[in-house]
Order: structure tokens, then C-alpha cells, then sequence
């Protein structure tokens, strides 16, 4: 085990975690703007809040969960933080384009891209790791 990538995890769990605050925060002010106090409402701004937060509980769990068995497993540092750097700059990047209407449409693509890529990377080197240390 490495103590210093555990640490590592730390802080992209918490940076993430401050992350999904803020897009909680933005749904609730969006539904108090909006008087919308359950679903959409029918409104595309309150659908576009409720999709960043949401998207964002749909990947980055697993995704946090996959960096922690990285840094159990005695996964480099260096590699911890280059995965979770990706995230949560994804994240941001994503969050922020759904936050935002008028924000720039690559802003998305590239927040789902380093959020795929940090699943792809990290489950991958995970199996690759458990076929190897199996045998």
C-alpha cells in the first residue's frame, strides 16, 4: 500500500465532493428561481442543472472508487494524480458547461472524455493488474 497515493485519493475525493456541492447548490437556486420544487417543470434550465448533477453521481464514485483500489494495490503517486487530476478537471469542465447555459459546447466533450478516459485507464490497469498478480 502507498500511503502518500492514498493521500492522493484524498484530495480528489474531497475537491470532488466540494465540486458536487456547488452543482447542489446551483439545482436548488435554480428551483428556487424557477419555482420548481419537484422534476423539471418542463424547464430547460432546470433540466440542464439536474443533468450535471446527476451525471456527475453517475461516474465519479466509481470513479473515486477505482483510484482508491489503484492506491491499495501500490499504484505509483504519479499515476494516482495524473488519473485524478483528469477527473476532476473533467468534472469541472462538464459542471461547468451544464451550469451555464451560452457556455462553449467543448467544454462538455472534453469533461466526458477525460471522465471516460479516467474509467477506461483505470479499470483497465485494475483487471490487467488482478490477471497478473493472479498468476
Amino acid at each position: 500500500m502507498n500511503a502518500d497515493a492514498l493521500h492522493a485519493v484524498a484530495i480528489y475525493a474531497g475537491a470532488n465532493g466540494l465540486i458536487l456541492l456547488g452543482l447542489a447548490v446551483h439545482v436548488g437556486r435554480t428551483r428556487q428561481l424557477r419555482g420548481i420544487s419537484i422534476g423539471d417543470g418542463g424547464d430547460a434550465e432546470m433540466v440542464r442543472a439536474m443533468r450535471a448533477q446527476a451525471n456527475f453521481t453517475e461516474y465519479v464514485p466509481l470513479c473515486l472508487l477505482l483510484l482508491a483500489l489503484m492506491a491499495l494495490i501500490g499504484t505509483p503517486v504519479w499515476l494516482v494524480h495524473l488519473f485524478g487530476l483528469a477527473l476532476t478537471l473533467g468534472r469541472v469542465l462538464h459542471g461547468w458547461h451544464f451550469a451555464r447555459a451560452g457556455s462553449p459546447g467543448w467544454m462538455r466533450s472534453a469533461g466526458a472524455t477525460l471522465t471516460l478516459l479516467v474509467l477506461l485507464g483505470t479499470s483497465a490497469g485494475l483487471v490487467a493488474h488482478g490477471i497478473v498478480g493472479a498468476g
